[in-house]
């Protein structure tokens, strides 16, 4: 399925606690390591910027970000595993990134795992550059993994 074909009907709203049962379902069957329900709650609550795609009224990623000055560091994002490989994730990374530019961000970033290949091919592809490396970022299953630091000036 195209963008054009997925964004016919798809929304890209705010994100608000009735997602949340939702939000967390995908997050658990997608990381070893998932997000809290409480941290879901808190990102609402602290006005980051939370936004959820809903594709024929079903919640299918999600995408929480802060905002800080003129910077947008994206910290979670997330398509359900059977909507993957559609170009949903790129979907959701450009309403993301049209309402970083809404106010005034100049400056998208965050990390990615090196092991993550499909978030990378799609983060390199949307023009998005390595900046450096955070070490050991990610919890993993013998330690810890680095991180990518990813960025995209807009």
């Amino acid at each position: 399925m195209s963008s054009l074909q997925s964004s016919l009907n798809s929304k890209f709203i705010d994100m608000e606690k009735i997602h949340i049962n939702d939000i967390v379902d995908i997050e658990n069957t997608s990381y070893d390591y998932p997000w809290s329900e409480k941290i879901f709650h808190d990102c609402i609550n602290h006005n980051y910027l939370c936004k959820v795609l809903v594709v024929d009224n079903n919640l299918i990623g999600y995408v929480i970000s802060s905002i800080v000055q003129d910077e947008c560091h994206i910290m979670n994002l997330c398509i359900k595993d059977s909507y993957r490989g559609h170009g949903y994730g790129r979907l959701l990374l450009d309403g993301l990134q049209k309402e970083a530019i809404a106010i005034n961000c100049k400056l998208l970033f965050l990390e990615c795992r090196p092991s993550n290949n499909a978030a990378l091919k799609l983060y390199y592809s949307e023009g998005y550059n390595e900046v450096g490396i955070r070490k050991n970022y990610y919890p993993a299953p013998n330690g810890y993994e680095d991180a990518i630091m990813l960025a995209k000036n807009v």
